[in-house]
């Protein structure tokens, strides 16, 4: 499963990136071979878009959400918005549910529509 983190320069993303690398490896469910992590800057996402199943949104760039939801909504590629407070947390076990949670989401809803 692919997630990109969309920020603004990738400090504090970074930091995110990496609680959610030790919450999967932690995982009995969840295994971090399963999963590719990037943090890239939200302009760069048009280039980065292939192959990811869930876009992540950094809440201090949440007003470019029109601009990824422009990128994302066309594939059918979810989008979740970290809330400030998660986020400010460093809650990584909370974003990776948001993530799993909206990619399959995506999924259910692709099957209403005839598996597109």
């Amino acid at each position: 499963m692919k997630i990109v983190l969309a920020c603004v320069a990738g400090l504090s993303t970074t930091m995110m990136m990496d609680s959610m690398k030790k919450v999967i490896s932690d995982s009995k469910k969840l295994d971090l071979d399963n999963f590719q992590l990037e943090a890239i800057p939200a302009e760069q996402l048009p280039s980065e878009i292939d192959g990811t199943d869930v876009v992540l949104l950094a809440p201090q760039i949440s007003y470019k959400k029109d601009f990824v939801e422009s990128v994302t909504k066309p594939l059918n590629i979810p989008y979740v918005v970290i809330p400030k407070e998660t986020y400010g947390a460093m809650d990584g076990a909370t974003v990776v549910k948001e993530a799993l949670i909206a990619q399959r989401k995506q999924e259910l809803k692709n099957q209403q529509q005839g598996g597109k």
